[in-house]
């Protein structure tokens, strides 16, 4: 069965091979969707290329709805978002990815029923399909090749999706030891140098000496250090200072 959570329908307008419809439900998948309707498949359905292309994602084919014209695709949705790379005589709002998928997640926690076509791989959606679409969606893609592959383009807007509806942290530091060194920790590992530098004559001369220590506290707190460095530049003066009394 579907997930319980909210979210668009992915509606493949007329797609052409198998194989991208399966690469389609995985890029899905892997950002969470699992609502995927098919309007008139080419070569009919299933399709055996498309469930040996989905992998693990072949669910989606199974619970996948087949309309046979966009219409029939679209009759429960209440907003419609169309994908186009190509500039259209149609009057109609134009979102880029980021914004349709903030817009869509903003309409849905409102109860509407929002669904986002993606036209055939060979040529797109023809304006009679974007004609029954309230938006546009189209990337900044390169104006010299703008085509993107069926499964590209829908990984592009699941992956918009996901980042209006989770919050996802832009960077974050991974590793066995990445436990943030507190500020007594670095005011620590501040005096062992200074001291250490202060008993090899490195202050000098005596008139900027203060300034040279405000530098280098200075840099001890910019450095963004775990506990782990922390220890491992105590350790690395120490064997220093071990290496010169030998």
């Amino acid at each position: 069965m579907p997930t319980d959570r909210a979210q668009p329908a992915f509606v493949l307008i007329r797609p052409q091979m198998g194989e991208n419809i399966g690469a389609a439900a995985r890029a899905m998948w892997n950002f969470g969707l699992d609502r995927m309707r098919i309007v008139a498949p080419r070569d009919g359905w299933p399709n055996p290329s498309a469930v040996a292309m989905a992998s693990g994602a072949g669910r989606l084919l199974d619970e996948a709805e087949v309309a046979g014209d966009v219409a029939e695709g679209l009759a429960d949705r209440t907003y419609v978002y169309a994908t186009t790379a190509r500039p259209r005589e149609l009057t109609k709002p134009v979102f880029s990815p980021e914004a349709a998928m903030r817009d869509a997640a903003a309409r849905i926690a409102r109860g509407e029923k929002v669904a986002v076509m993606f036209g055939p791989e060979r040529s797109g959606m023809e304006n009679a399909d974007i004609a029954h679409a309230q938006a546009i969606i189209t990337v900044p893609v390169n104006p010299d090749f703008p085509s993107l592959n069926l499964a590209q383009c829908v990984l592009l807007v699941g992956y918009e999706w996901r980042r209006a509806c989770e919050e996802v942290t832009d960077v974050v530091v991974q590793g066995q030891r990445t436990d943030v060194a507190e500020h007594r920790d670095i005011e620590a590992l501040a005096r062992h140098y200074e001291d250490r530098l202060e008993e090899a004559g490195f202050f000098y001369p005596d008139h900027k000496a203060e300034n040279m220590k405000v530098n280098l506290r200075n840099l001890w707190a910019r450095m963004p250090l775990t506990r782990a460095d922390v220890q491992m530049l105590h350790g690395a003066l120490r064997q220093l200072l071990r290496g010169k009394t030998k």
